[in-house]
């Protein structure tokens, strides 16, 4: 996060609350860094705490590649000299307000569209985008799979969904410097959270939810905290804000989910819904018929329905098609239904029901499934089309909501008829443990005859493909697009659908896809 040219300090000092200065001078600030490791000439160093360390703890690291200015709570004795301290009460909040006057406030400049909800949202994100673009209009996104402010979209090299404020408000100065109009971007609940402060000042002028189901308890402490976390969102569309950039304020929910009623509730600007249910919401789906291949439904909007046919495999999609549609149609100001003509074309997301072959004579997906909620969604689908037995491969991650991992067990047992349980992303926690969570609700299951821990996640996959019947279908869940496994030790590269390729290709599967 550098900024050639640089920004005096003392042009910056009025975005953020601050409670003393330390230390002489108005150094030209040139980027923002929240990791010691990243720091450069110029940076100013943003000491976080966080779980596992302090981020005061190296700035004498920070200060040593170049920073010349340290944001944080405490102020270390004695200070050193030609640095300035700024003290704060809340260093995350600060970094938001700092970072987004170092960029000079891009979601300002830009019709920005968040997308939050427990699944669904890097698909959503990415049919908005794609319709966007379809319409004629430049649009940027983020999301925890891809990225794309000026060029061509790329892999999103990041592992978390949404980044800490410097890199939100730096990919949004991104967009905005290349003449983007739009801006769709996944706001996960860590980043709605006023805890982590990651999109406090992110302008936000449409927000759409897909769904809230059970996750990430660990860093709420409660489902109601999730859900309110997600809610900020809705809270903060503003019309009068929307009106200046010549945008349209609403929000778009899911009227199946549970929590729609409380959205409503907290949502001060138009809120739109759709649903696979009832026919009475804004904008529906009706006489859904799914395959493998995709989906073909009834849509209804208002009075008026016309038939439709998305290339994308699952009922989950016909929802996040849904969001999409209502969302785009509403910034247009034209009716739903005269987008169907765009569906046919819309590209599905990497890792996200991704088949794999290589003249295996069975079936093999990834797929990024790994809250009970999507297990819900992908197991019934997937179980029905499978002539064969199902073979599920998946784990749950480490230091993560625990809750949850005997909940993905019994789902899983329900659908498949072998269940395969390995590492997703252990980090500090004993894999095996983590398993035997899972395992505990695999209800009725024997290991060694219908249910296997194999922390290794390539044994695994090895073990699933070995065991695999012609007409069985194997899912592999948890990674999806991602490109590292997360051990004790850091981070290792990994890309499950190469992985699965390079297994297939080593068992004597060398058919190339498409051939």
């Amino acid at each position: 996060m550098s900024s050639q040219v640089g920004v005096p300090l003392s042009t910056l000092l009025a975005s953020f609350e601050w409670d003393e200065i330390v230390g002489t001078g108005d150094p030209l600030l040139k980027g923002i860094s929240y990791d010691s490791r990243d720091v450069q000439p110029g940076h100013l160093f943003c000491a976080l705490e966080g779980i596992h360390t302090d981020g005061h703890r190296y700035i004498l690291d920070a200060v040593r590649e170049g920073a010349v200015a340290i944001l944080g709570r405490n102020v270390p004795e004695p200070p050193l000299n030609g640095v300035v301290y700024i003290r704060v009460k809340d260093t995350r909040k600060a970094m938001s307000r700092v970072s987004a006057a170092f960029y000079q406030y891009p979601s300002r400049s830009l019709k920005v569209i968040g997308v939050t909800g427990t699944d669904g949202k890097s698909s959503t994100v990415y049919y908005i985008h794609q319709l966007l673009e379809m319409r004629g209009k430049k649009s940027g996104l983020l999301s925890t799979v891809s990225l794309l402010t000026d060029g061509e979209l790329k892999k999103n090299p990041l592992r978390q969904s949404t980044p800490e404020a410097p890199i939100i408000q730096e990919v949004l100065a991104e967009m905005r410097d290349a003449g983007k109009e739009f801006a769709v971007i996944e706001a996960t609940s860590h980043g709605l959270s006023h805890r982590t402060s990651r999109l406090l000042d992110v302008e936000f002028d449409v927000g759409v939810l897909t769904n809230v189901t059970h996750e990430h308890l660990d860093f709420h402490g409660s489902w109601e905290n999730y859900r309110s976390d997600k809610t900020n969102l809705f809270r903060v569309l503003s019309q009068h804000r929307s009106d200046a950039k010549g945008c349209p304020a609403f929000g778009v929910a899911n009227r199946d989910d549970k929590s729609f009623p409380y959205i409503q509730e907290h949502c001060k600007v138009p809120l739109y819904s759709y649903s696979i249910r009832e026919k009475g919401a804004d904008l529906a789906a009706s006489h859904i018929e799914s395959d493998l291949q995709g989906n073909t439904f009834v849509l209804h909007e208002k009075e008026t329905s016309a038939p439709c046919r998305i290339p994308l495999p699952g009922v989950f999609n016909v929802e996040n098609v849904l969001a999409a549609l209502l969302t785009v149609a509403r910034i247009e100001e034209v009716p739903a239904l005269s987008l169907i003509p765009l569906l046919k074309t819309l590209k599905g997301v990497r890792g996200r029901m991704t088949p794999i072959h290589r003249g295996q004579p069975f079936s093999v997906l990834v797929d990024y499934a790994h809250t009970p909620g999507a297990f819900e969604k992908l197991f019934p689908v997937v179980r029905k089309f499978s002539p064969g037995r199902l073979i599920a491969v998946f784990g749950s991650a480490g230091e993560r909501d625990v809750e949850k991992r005997p909940m993905q067990g019994a789902i899983a047992s329900r659908y498949a008829d072998l269940i395969i349980l390995t590492n997703e992303d252990p980090r500090l926690e004993d894999p095996l443990k983590i398993l035997q969570d899972i395992a505990r609700g695999c209800g009725g299951r024997t290991e060694g005859k219908d249910l296997f821990l194999i922390p290794d996640r390539g044994e695994a996959i090895r073990m699933a493909f070995q065991k695999a019947l012609p007409q069985d279908t194997v899912v592999l869940l948890g990674k999806g697009h991602e490109s590292s496994i997360i051990l004790s030790t850091g981070p290792v590269p990994w890309d499950e659908i190469e992985k699965a390729e390079s297994v297939l290709e080593e068992l004597g599967y060398r058919q190339r896809q498409g051939k």
